[in-house]
């Protein structure tokens, strides 16, 4: 890449961990006001899709490597999943967020919305970049002179 980007280059360093800040902002505030584990996870993977662009696609697999990405998608969906299996193993339904505080059961709805909108929140930041790997890794079939 050319170095003549340099104030993008500056810009977009100074972005990214603001925007991930933000991106978890949305994620542990999501259950008190608009936001949860969608957005977040639309929020941090734009993180990483602005790294790519403008430093590269080689450049943002060195900071998140597409195993890295394949592998969130399955633990986001291992903690979503797992978190309802767990409340039927202890006798509540599927999702039931009663089992993680029986005692005080608005404790244990918080819990259990926090858990399943992390598992949510996991699942589409690794989707939404690995969907970004796909077309950002594939080869043009047409070149610069033939626009």
């Amino acid at each position: 890449m050319k170095e003549h980007h340099l104030i993008l280059r500056v810009v977009t360093k100074s972005l990214v961990g603001t925007i991930i800040l933000f991106a978890f902002y949305v994620q542990f505030h999501g259950d008190f006001s608009p936001g949860g584990g969608f957005q977040a996870g639309v929020i941090m993977a734009v993180a990483f899709i602005l790294y790519g662009i403008v430093f590269g696609l080689h450049e943002v697999q060195r900071v998140l490597p597409a195993w890295v990405v394949h592998k969130l998608v399955a633990l986001g969906v291992l903690v979503y999943a797992g978190t309802g299996i767990w409340n039927m193993f202890l006798g509540y339904e599927f999702l039931h967020y009663g089992s993680f505080t029986p005692d005080h059961m608005s404790h244990g709805q918080h819990s259990g919305i926090l858990y399943v909108e992390a598992g949510v929140g996991i699942t589409v930041t690794g989707v939404m970049v690995a969907i970004y790997y796909a077309f950002a890794g594939r080869t043009p079939r047409l070149g610069n002179d033939d626009w």
